[in-house]
C-alpha cells in the first residue's frame, strides 16, 4: 500500500510570511515623507507618501534608487538635503519597527522541536534578507537561506527550490513550502511535488496580475496554524 512521503523540511517565504513587509514599508514611507516635507519639499505629506510607495512598486520594492527617482520626477532634480532627511527617517523607522508576525518564533521553535529542517526561499537580495532575519533574531532558526543571487532565478523558476532541497538533502515531496503569494510561493513548488501552505494573513493585491489557477494544500490565517498542517 502506498504511503504519503513524510515531511522532513519546512521552507518559508520571507516578506509577508515571516514579516509584515508591506505594512512596514508603508510606515517607513510615511515617516520619510514627513521628514522630506519638514526639510523643504513643498508637497502634502500624504501625497508624498503615496507617490514614494508607488515608486517602490514601479521600480522594484527592494530598490535603493526609489528616493532619488521620486525626487527627480517630482522636482526635476535631486535635492540632497531633502533626500538625506527622507532616507534617514526611512531607515530609523525600519530599524525601530522591524519585527516578525505574532507567533512566528513559537511556531519555529515548535517545528524545530518536532525535528523539521527549516529554510527560507526569497526573491529578496541576500544581504537584505539576512539583515531582516538578523534584526528579527531569526537567523539561527534556519538551516539554509536561498536568495535570488544564489541561482539567478526568482521563485517563478524551480531552481531556488531545487537548491533548497539539495542543501537540506531532501526530496521535493518531503518539503512543505509556506508563502503568501500563490504566483511565487505556491505554483512552482506544488508543481514540483511539494506540499504547499498559503499564508493568507500576508496576502497582498497585485494590480494588473491575473489570478493564478492553483490551489494550495492548506491555507492558514495565522502562522501558528502551520503546526496543524503537519
Amino acid at each position: 500500500m502506498d504511503t504519503m512521503p513524510k515531511i522532513k523540511a519546512v521552507a518559508f517565504d520571507l516578506d509577508s510570511t515571516l514579516i509584515d513587509f508591506i505594512k512596514l514599508k508603508k510606515m517607513c514611507c510615511e515617516q520619510a515623507a514627513s521628514a522630506m516635507v519638514d526639510a523643504g519639499l513643498k508637497m502634502p505629506v500624504e501625497y508624498v507618501s503615496k507617490r514614494l510607495m508607488k515608486t517602490y512598486f514601479d521600480v522594484g520594492i527592494e530598490s535603493d534608487k526609489a528616493f532619488s527617482i521620486f525626487l527627480f520626477d517630482a522636482l526635476g532634480k535631486i535635492d540632497d538635503k531633502i533626500l538625506a532627511a527622507g532616507v534617514q527617517a526611512y531607515l530609523k523607522t525600519k530599524n525601530a519597527f522591524l519585527e516578525p508576525y505574532p507567533n512566528v518564533i513559537p511556531t519555529l521553535i515548535g517545528l524545530i522541536k518536532k525535528g523539521y529542517k527549516l529554510g527560507v526561499v526569497t526573491d529578496a537580495p541576500r544581504l537584505k534578507a539576512y539583515q531582516r532575519l538578523s534584526a528579527m533574531k531569526l537567523v539561527h532558526f534556519f538551516d539554509i537561506v536561498v536568495a535570488k543571487e544564489d541561482t539567478g532565478k526568482g521563485k517563478y523558476d524551480e531552481m531556488p527550490f531545487k537548491m533548497l532541497c539539495e542543501k537540506l538533502n531532501v526530496k521535493p515531496d518531503e518539503v512543505m513550502m509556506v508563502g503568501d503569494n500563490p504566483r511565487r510561493d505556491i505554483k512552482t513548488p506544488k508543481g514540483m511535488g511539494m506540499k504547499t501552505v498559503l499564508a493568507k494573513y500576508g496576502m497582498q493585491e497585485e494590480p494588473g496580475k491575473d489570478t493564478v489557477d492553483v490551489e494550495p494544500d492548506y491555507t492558514i490565517e495565522d502562522i501558528s496554524g502551520l503546526l496543524e498542517c503537519l
